[in-house]
């Protein structure tokens, strides 16, 4: 059975940092795989915030992230990786991980469309 967990979520000042992780189970990193991390505030659409795709090179990063966020993944240990730096209160949501059966598209139609399966979530809040 194919698993996402999330961890590393909290609460954290403005100008902090945090790194969330994405421990996968029931698959693995593969030459044909997408991943990637979607945010979602109360009251607002969901967000892809950055992916990656075996289908590129390089990851995609929402506009709102650029330059803060690091997207990473150690495929030995299925595991995906968003370090959060310069924390801004409008980061505050709940941060998902979610992968797709197949990574023929690339990282930014992935973080625009979705992916097929999800984790539960992870709650980020930054304090201003």
């Amino acid at each position: 059975e194919m698993q996402l967990v999330e961890s590393g979520g909290g609460l954290v000042q403005a100008g902090g940092s945090l790194r969330l992780s994405c421990a996968a189970s029931g698959f693995t990193f593969g030459d044909d795989y997408a991943i990637g991390w979607f945010r979602q505030a109360p009251g607002k659409e969901r967000e892809g915030v950055s992916c990656i795709s075996s289908s590129d090179s390089g990851a995609y990063y929402a506009d709102s992230v650029k330059g803060r966020f690091t997207i990473s993944s150690d495929n030995a240990k299925n595991t995906v990786y968003l370090q959060m730096n310069s924390l801004k209160p409008e980061d505050t949501a709940v941060y998902y991980c979610a992968t797709a059966r197949s990574g023929k598209f690339g990282s930014s139609w992935f973080c625009y469309y979705g992916m097929d399966y999800w984790g539960k979530g992870t709650l980020v809040t930054v304090s201003s």
